[in-house]
């Protein structure tokens, strides 16, 4: 199976140069404890919904490294769409004339591509972003990545299971999860931002989780 695998690593690795800086770094060490681990923090803005007929507006990032966001690392990026911003903009913010500070898909996800390299991404409703990012990857390059994401939100659902709790509807947005840690509260919908805000909840989370003791990666990732 571990051979299997690796030959499989081998092979996607081969297939695409634009893809190269994310398998040369290698995949992520899973067993390691998250206070050791290399993670980035991610969102983004979108038009919509809908990962094969809506767009990614924006890209915010910040990687995490022992246990601490570096924001001198952070990423921003309005990213140019095909049309106009629409209605959307009601949500996020961005409009049409922000986009003269954009820049193709195709440039901001290589741009994005080295950022991931060797590290677990962490998402507030990992499913959507991820969704975004592996379509758009294949539009541009031809093929997605192995990518592997911890889900704040998937995280503080399991908390209330195991409280035997049912979270009202909105409590698993980002600034209700991050208030019952005592977070503070920033304003939502700017993709840098929010990235910022899901590190800090998941180092939260994962303090909570762990105490003084080792919490793997692997872990949090179930």
């Amino acid at each position: 199976m571990i051979s299997a695998l690796r030959f499989r690593w081998a092979q996607l690795r081969n297939r695409s140069t634009e893809l190269a800086p994310y398998y040369r770094a290698g995949r992520a060490d899973l067993a390691r404890d998250y206070r050791q681990a290399r993670m980035l923090a991610l969102d983004l803005e979108l038009t919509g919904l809908d990962p094969q007929q809506d767009q990614i507006l924006s890209i915010g990032c910040v990687p995490i490294e022992q246990g601490r966001l570096q924001l001198s690392q952070a990423h921003d990026q309005v990213v140019l769409i095909n049309g106009e911003v629409g209605d959307s903009c009601t949500i996020h913010g961005i409009r049409d004339r922000d986009m003269a500070a954009g820049i193709p898909l195709a440039q901001a996800l290589s741009d994005l591509i080295p950022m991931l390299a060797g590290r677990v991404l962490i998402c507030h409703n990992a499913r959507l972003d991820l969704a975004f990012l592996q379509q758009g990857l294949r539009r541009c390059f031809g093929q997605g990545l192995p990518l592997m994401a911890v889900d704040t939100l998937s995280l503080e659902l399991k908390r209330f299971a195991q409280r035997d709790e049912t979270p009202k509807a909105d409590a698993l947005q980002l600034g209700r999860c991050r208030a019952r840690y005592e977070l503070p509260n920033y304003p939502g919908h700017h993709a840098l931002v929010d990235a910022i805000a899901c590190g800090e909840l998941l180092l939260a989370q994962a303090s909570a989780m762990s105490g003084r003791h080792t919490l793997s990666l692997g872990r949090l990732l179930r």
